[in-house]
């Protein structure tokens, strides 16, 4: 699977949730399928993630600038949550 191309296509076709409130809102409402955080998330954003039980996270081999840009944005964004995949096979990093 090709990260960068699958995360582009969740974005696409699917419904992907980005930044820090936006993810925590809809993991405390178990939306999420997958959350996937920058190598250089705050341990504020990754205490968000903590609390809940039984979502697959994904580690991001690379900083919050380069998980932007694999987004398609021009600024950072550390974390972000994918809610459907839509025609993505994303969500096959949740057995990885």
């Amino acid at each position: 699977m090709d990260f960068n191309l699958s995360l582009r296509r969740a974005i696409k076709t699917g419904k992907v949730v980005l930044g820090q409130n936006s993810v925590e809102k809809v993991v405390a409402e178990n939306k999420a399928e997958l959350v996937i955080v920058a190598s250089n998330a705050p341990a504020q954003v990754r205490a968000i993630i903590a609390t809940a039980e039984n979502l697959p996270l994904y580690e991001f081999n690379g900083s919050s600038r380069q998980l932007g840009k694999e987004c398609g944005r021009d600024h950072m964004i550390s974390v972000l949550a994918i809610v459907d995949a839509g025609e993505s096979d994303i969500l096959s990093l949740k057995r990885a």
